[in-house]
């Protein structure tokens, strides 16, 4: 009998310098680097630059790849009046996807899939990302847009835009830091997606709205925000382990616990815990914390042995809630984030395309005969 590799678990398609996990060990690299050192030391602008040189950068280029963000920042006058024209109420990947399939058919550039076309491509999705989310949540409310600024970094900017109000350096560096840790994770749903596009030669934006349609679904993105719903359920501290026990003793799923590949402490997580910490004790903000911390502890106490951990959307809605996030807007962060690994991960695979063609065990008749359909009963 064949065997199935259920949801391509464990299968091996290519190769990659980008990023490495370690599931039992609870390891995530970087072209080498741990995670942890990437949060502590770099930023979004590096690690996005990193990845796709393939090294890390000198101080001019990295200057150079900043200025040229900057530059590309303001997205065009006829994508501002699409988003404005999207009706209200509507789901925020959805609004995504919209804008970054329209700003390809504004590209002159976007059917060119050269390396040198992709990697300009590239600077300016990571640059306009950021200015269509915000835009996005501005005129969900009925609020102008708020045009981008040269002189803040990508995290800062973003939250200036979302906001209208100039963020502290603390809050930029915070954003910064989440946006750092979630830049790539390997082959993942929607980058797998945006790789199985790129295949078949198709042009970098085709890429990049598949890979949003993968990240839009429950599986993939949007723990985080079902997780700020558990928080909110459980109301306060002293609920919190009843109502964790209470799931566990019904075999019912939590929210924010357990990968499909980490098989102890998301890396990411125990980053994401320190900064939500601190945080919730400077601002006076710990009912959200000392929830999550019973909750991690009843989870860790009780499935620690089955290789069920925290990930990183334990915590990761907590911060997002501090900066004034709304949580309609947690999965569109993630692509902000992840449009780096995303374009990185084509450009690699580009490098030595091939085709995705994968086969199915067909379970189907073999003997059949057409009947016509007045005698079909």
């Amino acid at each position: 009998m064949t065997e199935i590799a259920k949801g391509l678990a464990g299968v091996k398609f290519t190769e990659s310098k980008l990023t490495f996990i370690n599931g039992e060990e609870g390891i995530l690299l970087h072209l080498g680097i741990p995670i942890q050192e990437w949060a502590e030391n770099s930023t979004f602008e590096e690690l996005s630059l990193a990845l796709l040189e393939g090294k890390l950068p000198t101080a001019t280029e990295l200057a150079q790849f900043d200025a040229h963000l900057k530059e590309n920042r303001a997205i065009p006058q006829q994508l501002q009046q699409v988003i404005q024209d999207m009706p209200r109420g509507i789901n925020p990947m959805q609004a995504l996807r919209t804008a970054v399939s329209y700003l390809g058919l504004l590209d002159p550039q976007s059917e060119d899939i050269t390396p040198e076309a992709r990697r300009a491509i590239t600077v300016r999705l990571i640059a306009q990302f950021s200015t269509i989310i915000a835009a996005i949540s501005r005129t969900q409310e009925g609020q102008e847009m708020v045009a981008p600024r040269m002189d803040l970094t990508h995290a800062g900017n973003f939250l200036y835009m979302l906001t209208g109000t100039e963020p502290t350096a603390e809050q930029s560096r915070l954003f910064d830091i989440a946006l750092v840790l979630h830049v790539d994770h390997a082959m993942n749903a929607s980058t797998f997606t945006a790789i199985a596009t790129s295949s078949t030669l198709s042009d970098m934006y085709s890429c990049i709205t598949s890979a949003i349609g993968a990240l839009k679904g429950p599986l993939h993105g949007g723990a985080n925000e079902a997780v700020m719903d558990m928080l909110d359920e459980v109301g306060t501290p002293d609920k919190a382990e009843a109502y964790i026990g209470k799931k566990l003793d019904n075999k019912e799923k939590i929210m924010g616990v357990g990968h499909r590949v980490y098989k102890n402490f998301d890396p990411r997580s125990r980053v994401l815990r320190d900064y939500a910490e601190h945080v919730a004790n400077k601002e006076g903000k710990s009912n959200y914390y000392q929830i999550l911390e019973t909750i991690e502890k009843t989870v860790v106490d009780r499935l620690g042995d089955k290789g069920i951990y925290p990930n990183v959307d334990f915590y990761s809605g907590t911060v997002y809630s501090d900066l004034g996030i709304k949580k309609e807007f947690f999965t569109p962060i993630f692509a902000l984030a992840r449009i780096s690994g995303w374009c990185a991960s084509v450009i690699e695979y580009s490098q030595d395309n091939s085709l995705l063609r994968p086969s199915s065990v067909y379970t189907g008749e073999k003997d059949a005969h057409y009947v016509k359909l007045q005698d079909r009963k």
